[in-house]
This record gives C-alpha cells, sequence and structure tokens, in this order.
C-alpha cells in the first residue's frame, strides 16, 4: 500500500469514528486502516428506508472535512459498508 502523508495531527482512526457517530443518530462506527486508506462499518437505524448509495452519502458527508486539503487525513475509504442493525 502506498503512504499518504497527512498534515492531521492526532488518532486518525477515533477522530473517523467521533465524526461519524456524531453525525449520524445512534450510530455505532467500526474503523480500520491507515496510511490514508481506511474501511469503515456503520450501523444506525438512521439508514432505515434509505437505498446504499443515500446511506453511504450520509458516512461521506460526515468526514468530508477529514478527506479535504492537500495533504488530508483521509485519502481513500476503500471499503464502506451500512447497516441497520
Amino acid at each position: 500500500m502506498s503512504s499518504h502523508p497527512t498534515d492531521f495531527q492526532g488518532d486518525i482512526l477515533a477522530a473517523i469514528r467521533g465524526a461519524v457517530e456524531g453525525a449520524i443518530k445512534d450510530a455505532r462506527c467500526e474503523v480500520t486502516g491507515g496510511n490514508g486508506h481506511y474501511a469503515l462499518v456503520v450501523t444506525s437505524p438512521a439508514f432505515t428506508g434509505l437505498n446504499m448509495v443515500a446511506s453511504q452519502r450520509l458516512v461521506y458527508s460526515a468526514i468530508a472535512h477529514l478527506m479535504k486539503g492537500a495533504a488530508p487525513a483521509v485519502h481513500a475509504v476503500d471499503s464502506l459498508q451500512t447497516k441497520t442493525a
């Protein structure tokens, strides 16, 4: 896996988890990865009735700030699963 330097200071996994769980009601976020590439599994009743694209948009909007800039904390989300339970 290639390396993606970042200007981010702190625990990126915790930042992703906190952003998702703070933005999506009753969400539980499992996040793994490193070097700019991450895999997320997000479970929330907020996804009920949403199609896959709509639920994934909610997650991406929650972490958008971590994907911006010349050296973002999150370079890519290699895998994103959303679940209602």
